[in-house]
């Protein structure tokens, strides 16, 4: 019961009438950055995060995870339409979602899309709203020593379970933990790594920044290299009569759509998995238990509701941890909790008693989001299909604009400006090179909280390091974190094993 009380309170917040605005603009501007290809969620909520200082912070995290959840749904659009995912997460809707646009069927593929996004939506955020509490009054239990095991166990998931190249990988981890202790240290106030004596480097190295250059200037960068002609739109048109067949055709989904949320919104609470690991799984599950399997990739519309729904799931399950525990399951969800730092919020199991409203405001508005994507992407469908036309030169300097306003307008330095334009460079470069940008825009958020947490248990334990496994939930957060650190080597000695067997057999 009191989980509904404060559930009621929540949409007493998200339902204010500039909050409503907010959903539909959030929205709104989430399912064009989704379905624009090589923009996508981290870069949506990078560009605009800047413009959230000038709404409260709640007002402000629920604009961001309003663009978040119609970036989700976004980023199906030019999967189908174009053939070209809108964003990573997206790409598992490509093997048959475009297949069925290709055969007269695109209304039907985006009408599919839309309402498995919303089940998917519906289910995770039901998920969140019960696990929510519970897990926040567990990790009251946490110290520094967990806070440090947590942390790390977040990074070494990236090496087992992320899916990039391990050495790449760890290397980023690195160069994100060396970024986020430019400036003053903790305890001592002595400068570090203060680069070629610029007082800016004294104020450290803003988590967005660094996003802003990444994963805006080095993307359109990157992009605009491997984009040479623009691809050809199919179009689309989407009728009552189509929306009735197509819900009917969607109701007999039920089974793939259930299991596709529930297994996206466990996937999505795994700080290395996310949206596109969680898409992939559950489009091979649906293929392997499906009577259709065998038309799996020639446009099976279960291949389309699959994915779909984990990866809606998904991104909600990431907004979880971050809440909770303040280690966020995504690249989005580490930018949602740099800008909850900015607004003065601490994430964590304390935000929930000292900022209920804050927190059920935000959860009652996922609620909200879920309605406002589906109702506004089938109705928008048409324009999504005249703005994919638009050419990406025009959509190019409208993003390099607004990142380098954005940069600027928090601190009003040109030392940020000039940083953005470096990290833009350099994440270009990375990303030519195949380096992996999630785990550094990662350790640039959680570094802070990680050497803090390391530096209060040696201090309080007075220099002992098995202070760290003597705990029973750090030790068991330290165990985790070792065999996910070790799981590519086992998985590399298994195979090995195998390979080793199969000719004697």
């Amino acid at each position: 019961m009191e989980m509904l009380a404060h559930l009621a309170d929540g949409f007493a917040t998200s339902l204010s009438p500039l909050n409503i605005l907010i959903v539909v603009l959030g929205v709104t501007a989430g399912l064009f950055i989704g379905a624009m290809p090589g923009l996508g969620s981290v870069n949506g909520v990078a560009i605009v995060l800047p413009l959230t200082f000038v709404v409260p912070p709640s007002s402000a995290i629920i604009l961001l995870a309003a663009i978040y959840y119609g970036a989700m749904y976004g980023g199906a659009i030019s999967s189908i339409l174009l053939g070209i995912p809108g964003a990573s997460t997206a790409v598992a809707t490509t093997f048959d979602g475009r297949p069925m646009a290709q055969q007269g069927k695109a209304g039907l593929a985006l009408i599919a899309a839309a309402v498995a996004s919303f089940v998917g939506g519906t289910i995770s955020v039901i998920l969140f709203t019960l696990f929510a509490a519970p897990l926040a009054d567990i990790a009251l239990k946490f110290g520094p020593a967990e806070e440090f095991a947590l942390v790390l166990m977040a990074f070494t998931t990236f090496v087992g379970l992320g899916g990039d190249d391990i050495l790449k990988t760890i290397v980023m981890i690195c160069l994100g933990l060396v970024l986020s202790t430019v400036g003053l240290d903790l305890i001592s106030g002595q400068p570090r790594l203060i680069f070629f004596d610029q007082p800016g480097f004294y104020s450290g190295i803003s988590f967005l920044v660094l996003a802003i250059g990444v994963y805006g200037i080095g993307e359109v960068l990157y992009t605009i290299e491997t984009s040479k002609t623009a691809p050809h739109v199919t179009p689309a048109k989407i009728t009552l009569k189509e929306l009735g067949a197509g819900l009917r055709e969607m109701n007999k989904l039920w089974r793939t759509m259930t299991m596709g949320s529930v297994l996206g919104f466990f996937v999505g609470m795994l700080p290395a998995a996310g949206a596109t690991p969680a898409a992939l799984m559950s489009y091979g599950i649906a293929k392997s238990t499906s009577k259709t399997g065998h038309t799996f990739g020639k446009g099976n519309i279960e291949g389309v509701a699959a994915p779909e729904t984990a990866n809606n799931a998904a991104s909600t399950g990431s907004l979880l941890p971050m809440l909770t525990l303040g280690i966020p399951g995504s690249p989005t969800t580490a930018l949602l909790l740099g800008g909850m730092v900015m607004w003065g919020l601490v994430p964590g199991p304390m935000l929930f008693i000292e900022d209920p409203d804050f927190v059920w405001g935000l959860i009652s508005s996922l609620y909200t989001a879920n309605f406002a994507a589906v109702a506004i992407n089938i109705a928008l469908i048409p324009l999504f299909v005249w703005a994919l036309r638009m050419p990406f030169t025009v959509l190019c300097a409208l993003v390099l604009v607004l990142c380098i306003v954005g940069g600027f307008a928090p601190s009003q330095k040109m030392h940020d400006v000039w940083l953005i334009a470096g990290f833009g460079v350099g994440g270009y470069l990375l990303r030519k090179a195949d380096y992996p940008m999630a785990p550094l825009v990662l350790a640039l958020v959680l570094g802070p909280l990680m050497e803090k947490s390391f530096r209060q248990t040696l201090i309080a334990e007075r220099g002992d390091v098995f202070a760290f496994i003597e705990r029973p939930l750090s030790g068991a957060f330290m165990a985790l974190a070792l065999l996910f650190f070790l799981l590519p080597l086992i998985n590399y000695l298994r195979k090995s094993a195998k390979r080793k067997m199969a000719p004697a057999e």
